[in-house]
């Protein structure tokens, strides 16, 4: 990564203005200049010398009246998934650049670089080749707190790897430790834990929250530190624009609080009588914790605050749609006050379910987490459009490809947890089969005093992780268990008689395998007769990622033994061609 690209080069310049150039400010090469028409190359001995060169020289130095631009020489092949990102403002947050990161796709990695400059330099690695494209477009140029951005492919060793003569190149390798705070100080945090703020403003304030040129919105930038996205272009026409609010937790209030003064001034200096409420953004996954039992949390932080909060109804969300609308009435203060409460127990719930995601997720074969909507995507911030979901229909998505077959599944809940699953006049439960897409039942007591009753859901492995997932929130929303404990219910299902031996293994091996990977018990019991179908009953008890491991583990076993089961092709098929000699 020590080769380096010099664009925008005066048709007079020569090799000794180059040799000059770097003479004067001090930057070693190790090869001589090769001036071509319009640009130019050369070594440098190492990295450092080469990020001095672009850090010094480039939009710095003028040469027979053009600026030069000096970055790393990438060839075609390896302008892959690899980029790097200068100029970054010193004091900006490791979450507000995250957020920026992930608007335009999956970031793999994203290391700080360490340099003399003030500015901050990292290096991102994105998923595919097409994000980073997007990324670089988006971003190089783009004014971020008053600083340019300057981005660039870096040499992509996997790119080289694939194609010719790849041996040749010099592989890339990240520099620097991982920080915290911000990319100019301190060291960066595992993961990030904070979610934007989204809101909603009326349409014809949108104006005035930008201001002449983009001053205003500018302005809130930088005083908060936060990165802002009005997303205009979202819903032609709607009454309403969401606005994204990358920062910290603070960085957020401020931002939003800033927010409601413009729209409370523009309102005064229109004539605007109506009153404008706050309108927050959530994902619906976080709402029920958020209300808490019989309305509990609500009620709080409206007696905290002194504000009115209600919330749209469940009816309103769709797969492509995950979010619901909080909206606050109160004083400027009173809603920033509030604000800061709905986020903070809505982050907390995030960091719960990130925590339990984290560790299980990737063991979950064939199941695409980020396409469910059950969780906030991998890129913060994304409009409420979720453009990481497969269409209806389109069960490429998901990872099982084709038309998954439907399963069933029993769920034990406590009996008392009932009336909460089906709701006021069975609405929570009809808007839980149609929020998950499958047929959810909730069979009736086998004995008058049970503790349990079962709960019958039908539907394809995307509908059953929909719907048990929402099943097991609830009981947790509902304080059937206590605030530390998890929860673990028993599910029940049916597999052919002739296979649950291959679902127990050779001395039980494999069902011992099975408990050991997915932390829940798995018991086929024994001396079992099977029913009028010939199939039997495999229990799993656990809590939700480890029933849900379970069982499609089960599953790969069954299509496995499925799979066996089809007749060969008969001796009358016709015979393959001979090979060619």
């Amino acid at each position: 990564m020590n080769k380096l690209y010099i664009g925008n080069v005066s048709a007079e310049a020569s090799e000794e203005d180059f040799e000059t150039i770097f003479e004067q400010s001090k930057i070693p090469h190790s090869s001589p200049f090769l001036v071509k028409t319009g640009y130019a190359f050369v070594d440098c001995p190492d990295e450092k010398a080469a990020m001095k060169a672009i850090d010094v020289l480039s939009g710095k130095v003028e040469l027979h009246g053009k600026v030069l631009e000096v970055e790393h020489s990438v060839p075609k092949r390896q302008r892959s998934c690899k980029m790097q990102i200068r100029n970054i403002p010193p004091h900006m947050q490791w979450e507000v650049l995250d957020g920026m990161l992930a608007q335009y796709g999956t970031v793999e990695s994203c290391e700080q670089v360490n340099t003399d400059t003030e500015t901050a330099v990292v290096n991102v690695r994105y998923a595919a080749k097409d994000q980073a494209r997007l990324a670089m477009e988006k971003l190089n140029g783009s004014m971020m707190e008053n600083y340019a951005l300057k981005v660039s492919y870096i040499p992509d060793e996997t790119a080289a790897a694939e194609g010719p003569s790849a041996g040749g190149r010099r592989g890339f390798n990240a520099r620097g430790t991982p920080r915290s705070g911000s990319p100019g100080l301190g060291a960066r945090p595992k993961m990030q834990s904070d979610i934007p703020l989204r809101i909603l403003v009326p349409t014809q304030f949108v104006g005035a929250i930008i201001g002449k040129e983009g001053a205003t919105i500018r302005n809130i930038t930088k005083q908060t530190h936060s990165k802002i996205d009005i997303h205009r272009k979202e819903n032609a026409g709607a009454a309403e624009k969401p606005i994204t609010i990358h920062s910290t937790p603070e960085g957020c209030s401020n931002a939003c609080t800033t927010i409601m003064e413009i729209m409370q001034k523009e309102a005064i200096d229109t004539k605007f009588t109506e009153a404008i409420p706050l309108k927050i953004l959530a994902h619906n996954n976080f709402v029920g914790r958020l209300i808490g039992k019989e309305g509990r949390n609500l009620k709080k932080i409206e007696q905290d605050t002194g504000t009115k909060i209600t919330i749209s109804a469940l009816l309103d969300l769709t797969v492509y749609n995950p979010e619901r609308t909080i909206t606050v009435n109160g004083t400027v203060e009173a809603c920033a006050k509030a604000e800061g409460e709905v986020m903070k127990k809505i982050r907390e719930s995030y960091e719960s379910d990130m925590a339990a995601m984290n560790l299980q997720s990737n063991l979950i074969p064939g199941l695409n987490l980020n396409a469910l909507g059950l969780f906030p995507s991998g890129a913060p911030g994304m409009g409420p459009s979720m453009s990481g979901l497969p269409p209806p229909g389109a069960h490429g998505g998901s990872g099982y490809g084709g038309h998954p077959e439907s399963e069933t599944v029993h769920l034990f809940i406590p009996a008392l947890a009932v009336g909460a699953i089906i709701g006021k006049q069975g609405q929570h439960i009809k808007q839980l089969s149609h929020f998950a897409g499958a047929s959810i039942k909730i069979a009736p007591a086998e004995e008058k005093d049970s503790i349990h009753r079962v709960v019958i859901i039908i539907g394809t492995p995307e509908a059953q992780f929909k719907a048990q997932c929402r099943i097991f929130g609830k009981l947790k929303e509902e304080n059937f268990f206590g605030p530390k404990e998890e929860v673990k219910l028993e599910a029940h299902i049916k597999v052919p008689s002739f296979a649950a031996g291959r679902v127990i293994g050779k001395g039980g091996k494999t069902v011992n395998e099975l408990q050991n990977l997915t932390c829940a018990e798995v018991v086929v019991p024994r001396d079992q007769t099977p029913d009028e179908n010939d199939q039997v009953i495999v229990k799993i008890i656990g809590h939700f990622f480890a029933c849900q491991l379970a069982q499609r583990k089960i599953q790969e076993i069954l299509a496995q033994v499925r799979r066996q089961q089809q007749p060969k092709p008969t001796s009358g098929a016709q015979p393959p061609l001979p090979r060619r000699k």
